[in-house]
């Protein structure tokens, strides 16, 4: 348990800019010992969908995924983005897999139930979800697995999955193997007190101060979902989360939430 695995998770205003990415990429292969990528999608495949008249779908920032829509989002998201950024780690010394759920059966998803919206192919995840055997002997041997955003339901279904999830979800499950860090990359320093202030970078926040902030309303909109979903992970037994920059996780700048 002595070994610190680090847990990167991107999104699609990195993956949209090549420039962008390819700094971030450079930055992540400085980072040393074991570490993992999750990655979403961007923009490319609603521009992909428009392209073969498939109008996107988009609800509460979830992806409404249809048969059709999903065959787009695998192809783009397993297969143009997820290569493309495994052949730029490798381009910088970083041995890297790309891996979605279905490979070596190390995501199962299960459908999402039909409520009060019909999310079509979306898969949710639980405890059991991962394979963890396989991804720690895919970092024991040097190897950085890239995750994309696709799962599979164990019956031959391939599923959309909210990357952000995907991340959570994995760094739980290794907590048995590892001391886990989980790094929330976007194109701001970290969360901001004053969201029209960039310099205005909270350094740590714990649970009770977390609640304080939400309820004044300087944590909102979409930074919720994924402050919720990190304290859950905190709760669970991952060491530390951090919120920062994909440009600068080797320099200081950033939030870090922690238990207490």
């Amino acid at each position: 348990m002595s070994d610190v695995l680090k847990i990167f998770k991107i999104g699609g205003g990195i993956i949209d800019d090549a420039s962008q990415l390819g700094l971030f990429l450079t930055e992540l292969a400085r980072v040393a010992g074991p570490k993992i990528l999750v990655h979403g999608g961007g923009k490319g495949a609603s521009q992909m969908l428009q392209d073969l008249g498939i109008e996107p779908n988009m609800v509460q920032g979830r992806r409404i995924t249809d048969a059709a829509t999903l065959d787009i989002v695998t192809m783009f998201y397993a297969g143009k983005t997820n290569k493309q950024i495994v052949a730029l780690l490798q381009q910088r010394g970083v041995n890297a897999l790309g891996l979605s759920g279905a490979d070596g059966n190390v995501i199962r998803a299960t459908k999402r139930p039909v409520k009060d919206i019909d999310y079509g192919f979306v898969g949710d995840l639980n405890a059991e979800s991962v394979n963890s055997e396989l991804v720690v002997q895919l970092l024991r041997a040097n190897v950085t697995p890239v995750f994309c955003a696709i799962t599979h339901d164990g019956q031959g279904q391939l599923l959309n999955t909210n990357a952000d999830t995907i991340a959570s979800v994995l760094a739980c499950a290794l907590t048995s193997a590892y001391r886990v860090e989980l790094h929330f990359c976007f194109e701001k320093d970290g969360v901001l007190s004053d969201i029209s202030d960039d310099q205005s970078v909270i350094k740590n926040i714990v649970p009770k101060q977390y609640q304080q902030l939400k309820a004044a309303g300087v944590i909102a909109a979409g930074m919720v979902p994924k402050l919720d979903n990190a304290f859950a992970a905190l709760a669970a037994g991952v060491d530390k989360v951090v919120i920062e920059n994909a440009l600068k996780i080797n320099e200081p700048v950033k939030t870090v939430l922690c238990r207490s």
